[in-house]
């Protein structure tokens, strides 16, 4: 099991939609980078993103075969499988950049959703001239914006859910998916790890 540098468990109080619950989880726990800072950061980065990209493929292309009623039972555990994939590669990201200190549930959120739910998480991480301000969100404010950011992923289950009834197409489909979206999360977690990150309120 990798060492968790981040741990900020949530307070699940009341019933929680599936979904809800499934994301407070997983940013509750950052896991620690298994790379070390280089001197090429960019392009050990691309690498670390390519390669966690073929695992997500495969990963949703399996459980994509399975079809039907059974297959729908599957759609959010393996949302999950590839969120846990990127949630490792964008902490392996930002050890290649010398910024593991910067690893947080604020920078773990907007490297895996801003892609997708941009005006959900814009105000964790915010540019300033050439580098990124986090902003320490409580527990309560990042189920806010994780609440946002579910209702667009809802919309990604609604397709999926339609692929389980076509298992051997919708399985290539969701793999390439899958890899595209690892893409777009490593870019992002390229782009945020390779400036200055500042933590608000950090002496």
């Amino acid at each position: 099991m990798d060492t968790v540098i981040a741990n900020r468990r949530p307070e699940l109080e009341g019933n929680l939609p599936p979904l809800l619950m499934v994301l407070m989880e997983l940013i509750s726990e950052v896991p620690a980078p298994r790379t070390t800072p280089v001197d090429n950061p960019v392009t050990e980065a691309r690498r670390t993103v390519a390669s966690a990209a073929r695992k997500t493929a495969l990963v949703s292309g399996l459980a994509g075969l399975v079809p039907g009623p059974l297959g729908m039972l599957s759609i959010i555990p393996d949302m999950l499988a590839v969120w846990r994939i990127q949630r490792q590669m964008v902490a392996d990201v930002a050890g290649l950049f010398g910024r593991a200190p910067a690893l947080g549930p604020e920078t773990m959120i907007a490297s895996l959703f801003k892609h997708s739910a941009a005006h959900a998480v814009r105000d964790l991480v915010v540019r300033t001239g050439q580098k990124w301000i986090v902003r320490k969100a409580s527990v309560k404010a990042l189920r806010a914006v994780l609440e946002k950011v579910s209702v667009r992923l809802a919309q990604r289950i609604a397709g999926r859910a339609m692929s389980r009834w076509l298992p051997f197409v919708g399985a290539a489909a969701v793999g390439a998916y899958a890899a595209y979206d690892t893409h777009q999360v490593g870019e992002t977690a390229i782009e945020l790890f390779g400036r200055e990150v500042a933590i608000e309120g950090a002496a």
